[in-house]
């Protein structure tokens, strides 16, 4: 008995004969190559404009620093140096003994830094991996010392340093600023160091490992993206610190960089160009150490963001 068969359908019939999803509600087509395009330059504008304006005032420093006086005073500051004064450099750097504020500079900031991380770390242990009683009265107790303004503190700080024998003394301001700093990083670090994974320091203790032992091998190495940025973050605010060098600090041979380009301007005089070559000499370390420790900078502020 002969049998009738169907031949199977086209590949296209069958595509045509399913029903096509509905559009949902909603849906939008992606954006044209012209629309991105618009987009990324709108960026692109908008970035480069906020670089040259952020860059603006370090451009006009820089040509004022090779300026001559009278070429100030006939073409104002925005104007190109008629003749280069290279002579003004070395003149500012001698006037203000810069080699000396230089030393002192980076002996206190790097002082500040050790004194300020090393008590901070300890601190941030204590409190937010050991968990020690009065924990939020400590927290509070910290956020409370870096809310104080200097200016209150600055009469007590005096008097206690002339009856230490610590007055214009590059030791006991060193110290000083640690102490102070120290309690912003406490307060940092106790709310990394409360999340810190419990079970790292539970597994080191059963293995006979001792408190300074974990902090040294185990938290001390996971927790240096952190340090490393308290390091640059303490470097420059005490580089750039300007009150308390100029009550505790009075000799020349004991100041820092920003009190000893201070007296470049006077109270009837003043120089624009050398003030400028003066900024610009103060200026340049900071420059200089950005550039030395970018990648560290880097790293510390995006840590965390990829587990």
């Amino acid at each position: 008995m002969k049998t009738d068969t169907i031949p199977p359908a086209a590949p296209d019939a069958e595509k045509a004969a399913l029903p096509r999803p509905a559009r949902r509600a909603g849906h939008h087509r992606k954006p044209t190559a012209t629309g991105r395009g618009a987009g990324s330059y709108a960026v692109v504008a908008a970035v480069t404009l906020f670089v040259l304006a952020f860059l603006a005032p370090f451009l006009i420093i820089l040509v004022n620093s090779f300026k001559t006086s009278a070429d100030y005073r006939a073409n104002g500051s925005l104007s190109w140096p008629e003749q280069w004064n290279w002579s003004i450099i070395g003149d500012v750097w001698e006037r203000v003994d810069f080699t000396q504020k230089l030393v002192n500079s980076i002996q206190i900031s790097l002082g500040v830094v050790v004194i300020a991380v090393v008590l901070a770390l300890l601190n941030a242990y204590a409190i937010g991996i050991g968990r020690i009683r009065w924990r939020t009265a400590f927290l509070v107790f910290f956020l409370g010392v870096n809310v104080l303004p200097q200016e209150g503190l600055v009469y007590p700080i005096y008097y206690l340093f002339k009856e230490l024998g610590l007055y214009d003394g590059k030791l006991g301001y060193t110290i000083l600023v640690g102490i102070t700093y120290s309690a912003f990083g406490t307060y940092l670090l106790s709310s990394v160091f409360s999340a810190f994974p419990r079970e790292l320091i539970e597994a080191a203790s059963l293995d006979g490992a001792g408190r300074l032992t974990i902090l040294w091998r185990i938290v001390l190495p996971m927790s240096w993206p952190t340090l490393s940025v308290m390091c640059v973050f303490f470097f420059v605010w005490s580089w750039n610190e300007f009150l308390y060098p100029l009550v505790l600090l009075i000799s020349n041979d004991q100041q820092t960089v920003p009190l000893g380009l201070s007296v470049m301007q006077g109270q009837y005089t003043s120089d624009p160009t050398a003030m400028s070559a003066a900024a610009l000499l103060g200026v340049i370390p900071m420059i200089v150490f950005f550039l030395i420790f970018q990648r560290s900078l880097t790293r510390g502020l995006t840590a965390g963001a990829v587990k």
